[in-house]
């Protein structure tokens, strides 16, 4: 199975399930910006104590999902992982939770049709902020390399004043200047 294969029984499954989400991560950084490759797929989900069972059985059977783990994700670190017994690709799901940055990041998202299917993905302008938000925490290159990708890919239909104004709250306007640049084309 292949990484867009893996990647649209994901939307499937999370689409039929009535559960919350959206495609976060390199993935989704693929779809706005310059793609690259990745090896695992990162979701947003929102979910409660009771819909622990409900994830489980929506994973189990092609998937190393352990319902502990689903349990333990309402708490923090907020993330629990499925592997795919069919390709030893991993899908991380990060439980909705976090700082009011994080809960208007999904209240954002968008709906797309994305490999035949409705799928649900982070705002672009919310990939760079993330992105950058990781780099303030655990810098690589790769953060910001992603993140001028989407800006030059994106750019002119991205939300500049939510970009400079959430950069401003969650303390990462000198890196959004810095991705900017980077992202500037050369002569």
């Amino acid at each position: 199975m292949t990484e867009q294969e893996l990647l649209k029984d994901c939307l499937v499954r999370l689409g039929q399930s009535g559960i919350s989400y959206m495609l976060v991560g390199s993935m989704a950084g693929n779809y706005w910006g310059i793609p690259r490759s990745t090896h695992d797929i990162d979701f947003v989900i929102e979910y409660e104590a009771e819909d622990v069972a409900k994830i489980v059985e929506l994973f189990d059977g092609d998937f190393f999902i352990q319902q502990s783990s689903v349990q333990m994700a309402l708490n923090p670190p907020y993330q629990f992982n499925a592997l795919d017994n069919r390709s030893a690709l991993k899908v991380d799901f990060f439980r909705l939770a976090g700082d009011d940055y994080e809960l208007e990041r999904f209240k954002r998202k968008r709906q797309i049709q994305l490999l035949d299917v409705i799928a649900f993905i982070a705002a672009p302008e919310d990939i760079v902020l993330h992105k950058l938000r990781w780099y303030s925490i655990n810098p690589s290159d790769r953060q910001l390399t992603d993140a001028a990708g989407i800006i030059s890919v994106s750019g002119t239909a991205m939300d500049e004043g939510y970009l400079r104004l959430w950069a401003e709250k969650i303390k990462v306007a000198d890196l959004l200047k810095r991705v900017k640049e980077m992202a500037k084309p050369t002569s």
